[in-house]
């Protein structure tokens, strides 16, 4: 096809422009990563690490359950019985536990159910109803069940540590988890021969769950109404304590 000479000369310009743009480009991208490579940070090392402190606590709390079941040919008649047991119970616990170190007094599990025959049919209901008691002061607490065990026997007891307690601790447990995580960094530093470290992250956690007693059972001399020694047992609280550390090639 004929072209002019200066629609030739356009064609031309217009090829070259495009050859030049394309030949460009390779350039720009490698002049970019010369400049991005120059300015990179220097990418420290990281190491895992972590450190824990425990302690035995001795549990200073007392949580003691009375509990009754009675049972009647009506549910109406197990629950008014259950309701009248309760309200005795507990004006007694309330008037009892006056002028003694402070007892948390406070109802606990209430259930009626049905009894069955062989064929399904009900014969008769039974009810249960617990009072609960909870303490600091184990000879106290001691005293008031055995003082109400005539209307509510004793029918579990349990020790735990009280949340104040275990806060306290947990203060003491958290300055030894934390000194004991710095000297692991630093002997672990020293060991690879580097010249130091920082603190990338850290996480905290702990554990006081773990008993040393199991739940104890308790029955309480209704006769003559007499207190029984209580002892609790100890749980290990502990505060734990892991994160990462750049390892540091030379001092800042």
């Amino acid at each position: 096809m004929y072209l002019s000479k200066q629609k030739r000369n356009c064609v031309l310009a217009v090829a070259l422009g495009l050859g030049v743009g394309f030949a460009a480009l390779p350039v720009a991208a490698q002049q970019s990563e010369r400049i991005g490579h120059h300015h990179a940070q220097p990418k420290w090392p990281q190491a895992q690490l972590q450190a824990e402190a425990n302690a035995e606590i001795a549990q200073d709390t007392v949580k003691i359950t009375l509990a009754t079941e009675l049972s009647d040919t009506t549910q109406t008649a197990v629950a008014d019985a259950l309701s009248k047991a309760l309200q005795d119970t507990m004006k007694q616990a309330k008037a009892d536990a006056q002028g003694k170190t402070a007892i948390k007094i406070s109802s606990g599990n209430y259930r009626i159910w049905p009894m069955n025959d062989r064929d399904g049919k009900i014969t008769n209901w039974r009810g249960r109803a617990e009072i609960l008691l909870e303490s600091t002061d184990f000879p106290a607490a001691s005293e008031l069940a055995a003082a109400l065990s005539d209307r509510m026997p004793v029918d579990n007891l349990r020790f735990s540590v009280s949340p104040q307690a275990r806060a306290k601790k947990g203060e003491a447990l958290l300055q030894e988890a934390v000194q004991a995580f710095r000297d692991r960094a630093q002997a672990l530093t020293q060991a690879f021969g580097f010249a130091g470290y920082t603190i990338k992250e850290i996480n905290l956690g702990g554990s006081g769950a773990r008993y040393e007693s199991a739940p104890r059972m308790l029955a309480m001399a209704a006769a003559d109404k007499a207190s029984v020694p209580l002892e609790g047992g100890t749980e290990m609280v502990s505060v734990s304590i892991n994160g990462s550390i750049f390892l540091q090639t030379q001092r800042k």
